[in-house]
């Protein structure tokens, strides 16, 4: 690989750039390195703001003046990987919302939203080999790899600062469609419970309610009864990891065919129908357009493999899964 040598340069840091990490922004100043190397430059005071030694979490602000030092390294080529180019190409076929400011993409189930804990490639990298012409692409919020729908990209700095903006002040909206074991009780609009959040020696992370985590609640709708399901509506209020998976499993309904918190023998009768993953699916974002600051919605349909299982598995009431007047009923919005 060709070697690419920078010199010592001094960045001004503009706008778009305020509120950055400064670890983050090195990253993307030094392609292709590792993070090792950035903490690395960083503890021995090579990069300066300001003409001051500053640490990884140091938050970049608009006017700061960085020393970068001189780098020399190898060139990786910006290229998707030959077993990759299936992702890129899906990936660019699943924008279903794109403005100068933020895109929203339809994520395939199977897809990690970024590389790293053993997945090389992820939404992010397939999107950065796929959209060159973006000099910018971050993650807004994310999925776990098995759950499919809407996931918000920011295409500019100050994109990426408004929308966390409304997360923080819970201005925005997320629906996700949910099939569970057994009929939920329609009673139950509410579920209420502490999530803790545990790392296991093998790095994965397992949730459980514990009155010792932090607060978590989830709005329930039932959409329609099946006969030994329900497909629900979860509204999260609050965004803590597996959070309407844990919450449907401590009410006793779990996520059909979910690995981590489901049931492995009810989940065998949806498996021999056809089900080939967690039937989990963000379906409906709605938020402020950092653009232009309307109030937006963004609708993802469920693939086809969800659909048409829910087609084969018939439902009791009459009616049918996934039509338009369910959709504009589940895309008005609730507080969260």
């Amino acid at each position: 690989m060709p070697l690419v040598e920078y010199p010592v340069r001094h960045v001004v840091i503009d706008s778009e750039r305020d509120g950055q990490r400064v670890d983050n922004f090195l990253l993307g100043q030094f392609k292709g390195v590792p993070k090792s190397f950035v903490y690395r430059i960083l503890r021995r005071g090579e990069v300066r703001a300001n003409g001051k030694r500053i640490k990884p979490e140091y938050r970049l602000a608009a006017g700061d003046e960085l020393r970068l030092p001189p780098v020399r390294i190898e060139e990786a080529p910006v290229i998707a990987p030959s077993e990759n180019l299936d992702i890129v190409r899906r990936l660019a076929e699943s924008v279903i919302y794109e403005t100068p400011e933020m895109l929203v993409i339809n994520k395939p189930a199977g897809v990690a939203v970024h590389g790293g804990s053993g997945v090389d490639y992820g939404v992010i990298e397939a999107l950065r080999s796929g959209r060159g012409d973006l000099k910018y692409l971050e993650l807004v919020h994310r999925l776990d790899r098995d759950t499919s729908g809407c996931l918000m990209i920011a295409k500019k700095r100050s994109a990426l600062r408004c929308l966390h903006e409304q997360l923080r002040l819970k201005t925005m909206h997320k629906h996700y469609w949910a099939l569970v074991h057994g009929r939920w009780p329609s009673k139950v609009t509410v579920v209420n419970e502490p999530l803790l959040k545990n790392v296991l020696k093998s790095g994965e992370r397992f949730v459980r309610v514990d009155r010792n985590g932090k607060p978590s609640c989830t709005d329930f709708e039932v959409i329609k009864d099946f006969e030994n399901a329900s497909l629900v509506m979860a509204s999260p209020r609050t965004g803590r990891t597996h959070q309407i998976r844990v919450h449907c499993a401590f009410k006793h309904h779990p996520i059909v065919m979910d690995e981590k918190y489901g049931d492995r023998e009810m989940d065998s009768f949806f498996a021999r129908s056809g089900l080939r993953r967690m039937f989990l699916h963000a379906r409906t974002i709605v938020f402020s357009d950092p653009g232009t600051g309307k109030q937006t919605t963004v609708d993802a349909p469920l693939d086809e493999h969800l659909q048409s299982f829910l087609d084969r598995l018939g439902a009791r009431n009459s009616g049918d899964c996934g039509n338009d007047s369910e959709g504009s009923s589940e895309s008005k919005g609730k507080e969260f």
